[in-house]
């Protein structure tokens, strides 16, 4: 199955051809350079490239995941097109094909381009800015416009995203993983929307209403309003689901949620479909029963091949969504995720870090067995947690969703209110047993892996924008993007592929480098990088590709392997001698049976004495002939193999030993810097302590100073003060978009009001009268309340005049 977005069927033979001859370049034109050195990313006169009032990260590079890099022209509204070559001739070298292919958009764009994406077969691409959300086609028909293609680009959800009556912001964009033709976009006015484009570009196909307050409940606006969601990865029913997550750190499952038409493994389909069967068909638990049964049921409608899975529905390769709903239930907002503690009380070190900041980023990965959520909070900190459980689907029965159909009665469309389960809040402890959880409901707990500062400079109570990035390579390490540059983060400890002990701490706590640094110094401004793209081959080699304001490109070559091997230091243990040391290092460069040594020849115990042997019988010639296999057994054959081995390893020996010297160079070097560094460290300590001293005089004044007395905040009130903080960075947009509302609904009321007085009027003024009267009794009442106003103010002064007094005498 394949979708082109409208476009006919072509295969790459065919994309080549609708293009015209004269794009393309001849080969004997193209020139290989260094990816940093093409023109594409010469530095741009002026500064920085222009800018709007888009909130989120800024990324305007992308990769196809094969061989071609693109890159947004926010000077020249364009797409470059890069070859590129990983790795050739040198490991560490990304080369690039010069000149690049322009792309143009065969309409004029009317924003600013701040993200793009590129779609998971490399045939579109997705233009987003604050203002604007568009999609350009890559290939199909296409025309040249002064040496640039012109590529058909259409704008999404314009009628709900950007029409000028309203004020809804798309706070994340993001391909589905499963789909070529499906686009997740997360608002601000808390609905997921799944549009295909296939079908439809303005109308969602799936629109999920999201309210994790359950009813009767109040709880603040920050609490409720979502930053960013993430799709699942191919893990269970965890390619199903959607993780949302919310200002305040809590984060909520969507399950399950598939695209019309989208693709899925056989064995994948068949692997879940049967844990439902004995897993959930099988338990005692009459509500686990219940929620098997319905997804037992939908499964069989979304993948009809799986209820004839025995005539011969095995041999299938991959399965296609069907558009099928529950006609009587809506899926349920599972969470939120809550952390599983060991004696049952959460970290308090890490929800004191959390309630001074708030959450901006999500990001979902999938090392081998293991479901890992990172989220990023504006302070700059990174909480990692485990799913401890498997996902399955919740339905809430008694809720049924609005349904879009043809004249055929198929399913076109899916509306949907999404709300929270009520139920058990408490904190999940390590000593439930699974039976408890399995089907029955309940949110998978989150295991608390880390919580990672990334130390970002700027003031304090700024708020930073992280974005977050898997290498291609190893799922284990997580790119980090924000205003300080770049830092790689390796998790050396995961609950499930992990198999280190509970006392090997060192092994838990995840390794943090910073990759790149955009800031020129203490007191400077830090630089943000707008581009940020991971690249590897399948030899093993992995790059970065980082793209700075003025449109200068970086490229570092990243070291995978022994990643994941920490370093070690055990000061309790004794050094070892010389050969152990040997036995232990050295059996990776030459085996031990050679270090050992020839094997000693050992004569058979029934073998003459040599003395009674003459050289030229028949006993002494076997007896020599016997030595002689002796010897060429242990001695030549062991001559050999150190010949082998030796000339195997020199070469990685001369490797080592040149790594080694430049190692041993670079530690010199640092060793003179540090020494040239020492006298100005010296100088700035005795500045630090002349300062101190002088901090501490003044802290003495200070405290002679009157209102010392004045007791510190209470715990209500830090809360209550942490909650106008978080209010101000986030209820501000909720209170804009009720401002504006009620805005318009007072226009409404207004056109109404003076329609009723003018058919008032037409009828008869004969309650003029009363209205008169009303006036008057209120004139009174003002003028009593004004009397009442003025003796209460003469009462207050009296106070304050008498409070004034005892504190004079006090």
């Amino acid at each position: 199955m394949r979708d082109n977005f409208d476009l006919p069927e072509t295969d790459a033979g065919e994309r080549q051809n609708l293009t015209p001859p004269s794009s393309s370049t001849p080969k004997d034109e193209v020139q290989w350079l260094p990816l940093q050195n093409h023109p594409v990313f010469a530095a741009v006169d002026g500064g920085a490239a222009r800018s709007d009032a888009f909130r989120g990260p800024k990324n305007l590079l992308a990769c196809d995941g094969a061989s071609r890099l693109y890159c947004w022209d926010s000077h020249k509204q364009c797409l470059h097109r890069i070859s590129i070559r990983l790795g050739d001739p040198d490991q560490s070298s990304v080369l690039a094909a010069s000149p690049s292919k322009v792309l143009q958009a065969d309409v004029r764009l009317p924003f600013v381009v701040n993200k793009i994406s590129i779609n998971r077969n490399g045939s579109a691409i997705l233009l987003a800015g604050s203002d604007g959300l568009c999609v350009m086609y890559l290939y199909g028909r296409a025309s040249m416009n002064d040496g640039a293609t012109i590529c058909r680009t259409v704008s999404i959800g314009s009628q709900i995203y950007f029409n000028s009556n309203n004020i809804i912001r798309t706070l994340e964009i993001s391909w589905h993983p499963y789909s070529d033709t499906h686009l997740g976009i997360l608002s601000s006015d808390s609905v997921f929307r799944l549009f295909d484009l296939s079908s439809a570009l303005g109308q969602p196909e799936q629109e999920y209403y999201l309210q994790p307050v359950e009813p009767g409940r109040c709880r603040n606006a920050s609490s409720i309003c979502p930053v960013d969601f993430s799709f699942g990865g191919d893990h269970l029913w965890d390619r199903f689901s959607i993780f949302v997550l919310f200002s305040d750190g809590s984060i909520y499952i969507l399950c399950p949620v598939v695209p019309f038409g989208s693709v899925y493994k056989w064995e994948s389909m068949l692997e879940i479909y049967s844990d439902a069967q004995t897993f959930g068909l099988k338990s005692a638990n009459p509500r686990a029963v219940s929620n098997s049964n319905l997804a037992i049921s939908w499964l069989e409608a979304t993948f009809p091949e799986l209820h004839h899975q025995e005539a011969g529905g095995g041999n299938l390769s991959a399965l296609k969504a069907q558009p099928y709903t529950l006609f009587d239930a809506s899926i349920s907002m599972q969470g939120p995720l809550l952390n599983v503690c060991h004696g049952g009380e959460e970290d308090s070190e890490a929800r004191v870090a959390e309630c001074e900041s708030r959450a901006v980023s999500l990001l979902y990965n999938t090392i081998s067995k293991d479901s890992v959520l990172v989220t990023a909070w504006s302070g700059g900190q990174l909480q990692i947690d485990a799913l401890a459980d498997e996902i399955q689907p919740v339905w809430v029965v008694g809720s049924p969703p609005r349904l879009c159909v043809d004249s055929c009665d198929r399913i076109l469309g899916v509306a949907m209110i999404c709300e929270s389960i009520p139920g058990d809040r408490s904190i999940v402890t390590l000593d439930q047993t699974p039976d408890h959880t399995v089907w029955s409901g309940h949110p998978p707990p989150l295991l608390r892996l880390a919580m990672v500062d990334l130390a970002l400079p700027g003031k304090k109570g700024s708020s930073s924008l992280i974005s977050m990035f898997v290498d291609p390579l190893i799922p284990e390490r997580i790119y980090t993007l924000h205003d300080g540059g770049i830092d790689s983060i390796v998790l050396h400890f995961l609950p499930f592929t992990s198999q280190t002990s509970d006392k090997d701490e060192s092994m838990r706590t995840p390794s943090v480098h910073s990759v790149l640094s955009t800031c020129q110094g203490q007191s400077s401004r830090p630089s943000p990088l707008f581009g940020f793209v991971a690249l590897s081959d399948s030899f093993g080699y992995s790059w970065i590709v980082g793209l700075t304001s003025s449109q200068e490109c970086i490229v570092l070559e990243m070291k995978s392997w022994d990643i994941l091997l920490p370093i070690l230091v055990d000061t309790e243990k004794k050094s070892t001698s010389l050969d152990e040391s040997r036995d232990i290092d050295t059996p990776d460069i030459i085996s031990k049976e050679l270090l050992d040594g020839p094997k000693p020849v050992l004569l058979p115990p029934s073998s003459p004495k040599l003395r009674s042997i003459t050289a030229d019988s028949i006993e002494g010639r076997s007896t020599l002939h016997q030595y002689f296999k002796l010897f060429h057994e242990n001695y030549v054959e062991y001559a050999h193999k150190v010949y082998f081995e030796l000339k195997h390893h020199g070469p990685h020996l001369k490797k080592i030993i040149e790594d080694q010297h430049d190692r041993l160079r670079e530690a010199q070097q640092k060793l003179l810097k540090v020494e040239e560094k020492q006298e100005k460290l010296e100088e700035r300590v005795s500045r630090t302590t002349e300062l101190q001293s002088l901090l501490e005089e003044r802290l003495q004044r200070l405290r002679k100073l009157p209102g010392m007395h004045k007791r510190p905040l209470s715990k209500a009130e830090r809360e209550f003060k942490s909650d106008l903080d978080r209010f101000t960075g986030v209820e501000l947009d909720a209170l804009h978009s009720s401002i504006e509302a009620l805005n318009a609904r007072l226009q409404r009321y207004t056109c109404s009001l003076q329609n009723n007085l003018s058919n008032q009027q037409r009828h008869g003024r004969r309650k003029n009268y009363v209205q008169d009267n009303q006036i008057s009794d209120l004139q009174s009442s003002i003028a009593k309340l004004s009397l009442v106003n003025s003796e209460n103010t003469k009462k207050v002064k009296l106070l304050e005049s008498a409070l004034q007094s005892r504190e004079i005498s006090s």
